[in-house]
C-alpha cells in the first residue's frame, strides 16, 4: 500500500478485559491509527491518500478484525479526531456499510442509519463543506443510501415474522426511509449542486467538470458537486425499484451516456447507470436502446474485469454482467437484431444463452416459462415503498411490487407472440400480397391488417425527446393490397473491426518478441 504508514506493522492488542465480546468503546490501535490518518487526510484534501485508505486500509482492517463484529463506535473514535462533527458522519457512514455488508442490522440500527444520513445530506447541502473525497466513497454514499432504502422496504414488507416491539418502533419512526424523504434528498443534492446547469456548461466549452473528473483543482470541494451529479444515477434507480421507468430515463438526461463522463469513473456507478438504463428500456419497449448500451458495457467488463479481481465490489460486478447478458437476451428474443452486438458478446451470450433464446422464439409455455425465468434472475429488487396498516392482519407482502412487474412484462411478451409470425414471413419476402400473406398465416384479411396495425405500434416507441423512433429490424408499408418490406440497415462500424485487428497485431508481436532466436 503506497502510504506513510502501514497496518502490518501494529499487532492487534487482545481487548482489556478477559471478556473476548464485542466492546464498542474499545479503539484498537490499528483503529487509532486508521482515524487518525484519515481526518488528518481529509484536513489535507489529499484526495489520493483518502481514497487509499478508503479502498484499501479499511477493508484490509475489516477483514482481519472486525469481520464478524461492527467497527467501534463513533464515541469512542470521536476523542482522536478532534470531535469533528463531519468525521463523525462520514465515520458512521462506513460504519453502517460495513454493518450491512457482514452482519444483520436490527430495527433501530437502520432507523439510526437513516438519520446520519439525513445529517450528513443536511451538511453537504446547508453547511459549508471544504473537502475533497475520491468519487468511489461519494458514490458508495449514494449506492448505498439506495440499497438501504431498498433493504428497509423489503424488511418492512415481511411483516408476518414481526415482534411487538418491532412494530411499535415502526410506528413511532414513520419517516425513516420514508420514500418522499429518500427522494427529496436525492433531488434535493441534483438542485443545490447545480450540477444540471454545469453539465450544460460544459457542452458550450465554460466548464471542465468531465475532464477534472468532477475534482477541484482550484482548492475547492467536490463533495455537493459529485453527489449531485451520483444523484441523477441515484434517482433513475429508485424509480427503476418503483417501476416508474419513464421518470427515472428522465432523471438520468442530463447525462450523456454515449460519452464518457464521470459516471464512468467508478466501475460500480458505470455498471449500476447502464444496467438500470437498459432495464427501464426495456420496460419501455426500448429494445435497441436497451441493446447497444448493454453490448457497451459488457464488452467493457469483459477487457477490463481482470483489473478489478482485488476489489472488493469484484463479486459485485460478475453478478451484474451475468445478469445484464440475461436481459440482453431478452431484448434480442423481442427484438431480434443481433448486428447490433459485438462479436465476442455475441459469443459470450450464445454460450451463456443460446439454447434458452431459440426455444424462446417458440412462444409456447415452455417459451413464457424462460421469460419468467430470465427476468426473475435479472431484474431489479422491486419495492412497495408504503407502509403496511398495523390495524389490519400482518402479511408479507414484499413480493407484491415484483410479482407486478413480472406481471407487466410477460403481458408484453404475450402481445409480442403474435408478431414473431408476421416477421419471420417479412424476412422471406421483398413483397407479398394482403391475401398470400392471410391464407400462409391462416387467418382472414382483416384478421391479417389488424396483426400489422398491432406489428407497426409495438415496434415503435416514443424516446425521451418524444419522437417516435422504431425498433423494427424488419419494417413494411401497404401500397393498395401489396406488401412492400423494407430491411432497416445497421451503418457498418468499420473502425470496431480495425480496433480488434489492431489488438490481434499487438498480440502476435508480443509473442514473437518472446521467441528467442538462437
Amino acid at each position: 500500500m503506497a502510504s506513510s504508514y502501514d497496518y502490518d506493522d501494529h499487532q492487534q492488542q487482545p481487548p482489556p478485559s478477559s471478556d473476548t465480546s464485542y466492546d464498542p468503546n474499545y479503539v484498537p490501535d490499528p483503529v487509532k491509527s486508521f482515524v487518525v490518518h484519515l481526518y488528518r487526510h481529509i484536513r489535507e484534501k489529499n484526495v489520493y491518500e483518502i481514497h487509499q485508505m478508503y479502498e484499501t486500509s479499511f477493508q484490509t482492517l475489516s477483514d482481519r478484525m472486525f469481520k464478524d463484529t461492527p467497527w467501534p463506535s463513533v464515541d469512542a473514535i470521536a476523542p482522536y479526531v478532534d470531535n469533528d462533527q463531519v468525521f463523525c458522519f462520514l465515520y458512521r457512514e462506513m460504519w453502517f456499510r460495513h454493518l450491512y455488508a457482514r452482519l444483520q442490522p436490527t430495527l433501530k440500527q437502520r432507523i439510526d442509519s437513516w438519520d446520519n444520513y439525513c445529517n450528513l445530506f443536511q451538511v453537504v447541502l446547508h453547511g459549508v463543506v471544504n473537502m475533497q473525497l475520491p468519487n468511489q466513497w461519494l458514490w458508495d454514499m449514494v449506492d448505498e443510501f439506495v440499497y438501504q432504502f431498498q433493504s428497509f422496504c423489503q424488511y418492512r414488507a415481511k411483516m408476518k415474522s414481526k415482534t411487538e416491539q418491532e412494530i411499535a418502533l415502526l410506528r413511532q419512526f414513520s419517516q425513516a426511509w420514508n420514500v418522499y424523504g429518500v427522494l427529496n434528498f436525492l433531488q434535493a443534492l441534483v438542485d443545490k449542486s447545480m450540477i444540471i446547469e454545469i453539465l450544460e456548461r460544459e457542452k458550450e466549452g465554460l466548464e471542465r467538470f468531465t475532464a477534472t473528473d468532477g475534482y477541484d483543482y482550484d482548492g475547492g470541494s467536490n463533495v455537493l458537486k459529485v453527489l449531485g451529479y451520483f444523484s441523477m444515477v441515484g434517482l433513475l434507480r429508485v424509480h427503476c425499484l418503483l417501476g416508474d421507468y419513464h421518470t427515472g430515463l428522465k432523471c438520468l438526461c442530463p447525462i450523456d451516456i454515449s460519452q464518457q463522463g464521470v459516471y464512468t469513473s467508478v466501475i460500480g456507478s458505470h455498471i449500476t447507470t447502464i444496467y438500470h438504463f437498459g432495464f427501464a428500456n426495456l420496460m419501455l419497449r426500448r429494445y435497441v436502446d436497451g441493446i447497444l448500451e448493454f453490448n457497451k458495457i459488457l464488452l467493457y467488463i469483459y477487457k477490463t474485469k481482470q483489473y478489478h479481481q482485488k476489489s472488493p465490489q469484484y463479486e459485485q460486478i460478475l453478478k451484474k454482467n451475468e445478469q445484464m447478458y440475461a436481459l440482453l437476451a431478452i431484448c434480442l428474443s423481442l427484438c431480434p437484431q443481433v448486428k447490433l452486438i459485438e462479436e465476442t458478446v455475441n459469443s459470450q451470450l450464445r454460450e451463456k444463452y443460446g439454447e434458452k433464446m431459440s426455444r424462446m422464439q417458440r412462444y409456447d409455455d415452455e417459451a413464457f416459462a424462460l421469460y419468467d425465468e430470465l427476468f426473475s434472475y435479472a431484474c431489479p429488487k422491486f419495492i412497495t415503498p408504503s407502509a403496511p396498516n398495523y390495524d389490519e392482519p400482518l402479511v408479507n407482502y414484499n413480493q407484491d411490487a415484483y410479482r407486478l412487474q413480472l406481471k407487466l412484462f410477460l403481458y408484453e411478451v404475450k402481445q409480442q407472440q403474435l408478431l414473431s409470425g408476421v416477421r419471420t414471413f417479412l424476412k422471406v419476402y421483398s413483397s407479398i400480397s394482403l391475401g398470400k400473406l392471410a391464407a400462409y398465416m391462416e387467418v382472414d384479411e382483416s384478421t391479417l391488417r389488424t396483426i400489422l396495425m398491432t406489428y407497426k405500434h409495438k415496434t415503435r416507441v416514443v424516446d425521451n425527446d418524444g419522437k417516435l423512433i422504431s425498433n423494427a429490424d424488419v419494417d413494411f408499408y401497404i401500397d393498395e393490397e401489396m406488401i412492400h418490406v423494407v430491411e432497416s440497415k445497421v451503418s457498418k462500424r468499420y473502425g470496431d473491426y480495425f480496433l480488434r485487428q489492431i489488438v490481434k497485431l499487438e498480440g502476435v508481436i508480443n509473442d514473437m518478441d518472446r521467441i528467442k532466436l538462437d
